[in-house]
């Protein structure tokens, strides 16, 4: 695909319904935003099989599409993800920015948490299954749904199921305060939230990295995608005032400001936007 076409498709998913996004595609859809004449179709061929791979388990177990046996259902998906497929966390390299490219995912079977439960969407939904990312900050984990209750599954340890202790534990090891589990952990998470989260990774590790511009990039996929979260385009101006592009930071503070209703951070932008209309003069 060209860079244009990227772009395009990206920006349509993004003004699309959220429901019609399909994550996986999506995902490569970035990989190839990032990475410049990447060819597509050896992933999209391995997510179809994939789907084929879990509608013969599915069979295997009895069951159908839309079905709720929800412990027949999650023993599929880590047979077919990580078992079949052999997709499990990257531990040795976490912070390896292929574990963020969904392409890379695909070809190396080790990704960070949220790429691997595109993965383990992916699966799901090809049958017909509820499943949904989770809030949970810093390790993302997903929530598969049966008719009268739920399973939390953790894409990274090869879809094992988590319970809430398990995940206090987890948040304990990754905080240094006293960080406890609350409601808010549990909210489902839009499709485009998921995927701002997934490139987040990618944008913070090349801003720490010194490459502003790659970050910059990165950022901009989140904005095609999410376009009305009014933080982004927060980010967006101050990332492209620091790489001096004015007038693109200017269109950016603007368009903040349009969207924003946190007051203080209002004002402070509407201070930026004045400075950096002084720099044009």
């Amino acid at each position: 695909m060209t860079p244009a076409a990227v772009e395009d498709a990206l920006r349509r998913m993004g003004e699309g319904a959220d429901e019609a996004i399909d994550l996986a595609e999506a995902g490569l859809l970035c990989a190839a935003h990032e990475r410049s004449n990447l060819d597509l179709e050896p992933s999209r061929l391995h997510l179809a099989e994939i789907a084929g791979a879990m509608k013969q388990a599915a069979a295997l177990d009895g069951l159908k599409p839309g079905d709720d046996k929800l412990e027949s259902c999650c023993d599929a998906l880590r047979y077919v993800l990580a078992e079949k497929f052999g997709y499990r966390g990257d531990e040795e390299s976490y912070d390896d920015l292929r574990n963020a490219d969904l392409v890379e995912v695909i070809q190396r079977r080790r990704g960070l948490p949220v790429a691997l439960s595109i993965l383990y969407i992916h699966a799901a939904r090809s049958l017909g299954w509820r499943i949904e990312g989770l809030n949970f900050p810093g390790h993302f984990v997903i929530r598969l749904h049966g008719d009268r209750q739920a399973v939390i599954l953790d894409p990274f340890a090869g879809g094992l199921a988590r319970s809430i202790q398990d995940l206090r534990q987890l948040l304990k090891a990754q905080s240094t305060d006293k960080t406890e589990v609350k409601p808010e952990h549990f909210a489902a998470l839009e499709n485009r939230q998921i995927l701002v989260r997934l490139q987040n990774n990618i944008k913070v590790r090349r801003i720490q990295e010194g490459d502003l511009k790659s970050g910059e990039r990165a950022l901009q996929r989140m904005l095609w995608i999410a376009p009305m979260q009014a933080e982004l385009w927060r980010e967006s101006g101050i990332l492209n005032a620091r790489l001096e592009n004015i007038l693109a930071a200017r269109r950016a503070l603007t368009r903040y400001l349009e969207l924003a209703e946190n007051d203080q951070q209002r004002q402070r932008a509407a201070r930026l936007l004045q400075e950096l209309g002084q720099q044009l003069h």
